[in-house]
């Protein structure tokens, strides 16, 4: 069975989601975060696993499920934290972030059976998840992060060491406010579609 891997960030006022203020303070963003960090939990929490692992910065707080083993991210680049992340797996393991608050367990539910990695790319070039059936840190070191060829360089990393990928469905991360209202259509029940809302509601009082 495969290890579900989250990395995040703790969801405190100008640390998170930054691109969303303005319309929001950053109070809201920070409150916005944290709604699309629990939702993208309790799917993975929802999810069949051998383990369950939150790799944070920062420390786990009321929004943190049952089920889940939390550790440090190490310091250095987006691409250092990833393959930290991988190296601490043993067999199969998918990871994904906190920005696609509308993933489901469907959507988490992978099979190693005929493929060797999983890629989930994202509408802004991007990846929303990557998945690898033997977890080898050398796959994402060096792979320049937060640009808009993130994706196909990475999965060109992947293609190139000869492995086996089956894509995931192209989503939409949460970075801009029109982001953050085309995600919480997509999921409209969960955390982040009420806090939105809220947030929303308070930004056209200001």
């Amino acid at each position: 069975m495969t290890t579900l891997l989250v990395i995040a960030k703790e969801p405190l006022p100008g640390r998170v989601k930054t691109r969303l203020t303005p319309p929001f303070t950053p109070e809201d963003a920070a409150e916005l975060a944290e709604a699309a960090l629990a939702d993208s939990l309790h799917a993975v929490a929802a999810t069949p696993a051998s383990q369950r692992l939150l790799v944070l910065d920062g420390s786990p707080g009321p929004w943190l499920p049952p089920g889940f083993d939390v550790v440090p991210q190490c310091t250095g680049g987006l691409d250092e934290r990833l393959a930290d992340a991988f190296g601490r797996c043993h067999g199969p393991a998918l990871l994904i972030g906190m920005d696609t608050p509308q993933v489901t367990p469907a959507l988490l539910g992978v099979d190693f059976s005929d493929c060797d990695a999983y890629f989930g790319p994202a509408e802004d070039g991007g990846f929303w998840a990557l998945g690898l059936a033997d977890p080898d840190p050398a796959l994402l070191r060096g792979v320049p992060m937060s640009t808009p060829v993130t994706g196909a360089v990475q999965r060109e990393r992947l293609v190139g060491a000869g492995l086996r990928v089956r894509d995931l469905p192209c989503l939409r991360d949460v970075d801009t406010a029109d982001d953050a209202h085309a995600v919480a259509a997509l999921a409209p029940h969960g955390r982040f579609a009420a806090r939105l809302a809220l947030c929303a509601a308070a930004a056209d009082r200001r």
